[in-house]
Parts: structure tokens; sequence; C-alpha cells
């Protein structure tokens, strides 16, 4: 399964660290870096802001960005998150099992 590292921003450091809470707990994540101190500039609804944001470096699997592009969505505090994935070509290998492994689900009682 090929390992993610997806791009989020947040608005400040508490929604930061809910989502990234969130996403490792559900196992939908082995690991959220959260980076402070980013500024952003953008265009938004025909203007171009610009705004201090915390940037969420997730590692994941592909089999999983759905439902962690529909977790992001429901904690995410911004109308539109920022939400880009990219597929990582090469890396440690342990760390990149250690990555799928953390981020599959549990298996159920019928597993």
């Amino acid at each position: 399964m090929p390992v993610l590292l997806a791009y989020s921003t947040c608005p400040d450091a508490a929604s930061a660290e809910r989502i990234a809470q969130a996403l490792v707990t559900e196992r939908l994540a082995a690991c959220v870096n959260r980076v402070p101190g980013i500024r952003s500039t953008y265009r938004w609804q025909g203007q171009v802001e610009e705004a201090d944001e915390v940037l969420l470096l997730i590692k994941t699997t592909a089999d999983r960005l759905e439902a962690l592009t529909a977790r992001l969505r429901a904690l995410h505090p911004y109308e539109l998150p920022e939400l880009v994935a990219v597929e990582v070509r090469s890396g440690l290998p342990a760390y990149l099992d250690w990555v799928t492994a953390e981020s599959a689900p549990l298996p159920g009682p019928d597993a």
C-alpha cells in the first residue's frame, strides 16, 4: 500500500492539536507533525489574503485517505480546508512499514 504525506493548514495551535490527536487516535494517520509559525498568502473569494497558520504533515496510506479526508473536513474550522496528499516515492523501509501498520484499522471482532 503506498504511503502518503498529506499537508493541511490550521488557523491555530488548538485546532491543529485537536485534528492531529484525532487522526492518530483513530488510526487514520501514523504520525502528524505540527509546524507552527508559517505565513500563508492565498486568494480567497476574490481577495488576496494572508494568515498565520500551523502546518500539519500527515503520514498515512492511500487506502486511508478517503476516511482521513472525511474526518478532517468534519473537524476542521475552515470552510474549505487544505488537504493535498503526495505519494512517498522512497524512504527508510522500516519507517514506511511502520506508517502502514499504524495507519491500518484494528481488526474488528469478526476478523
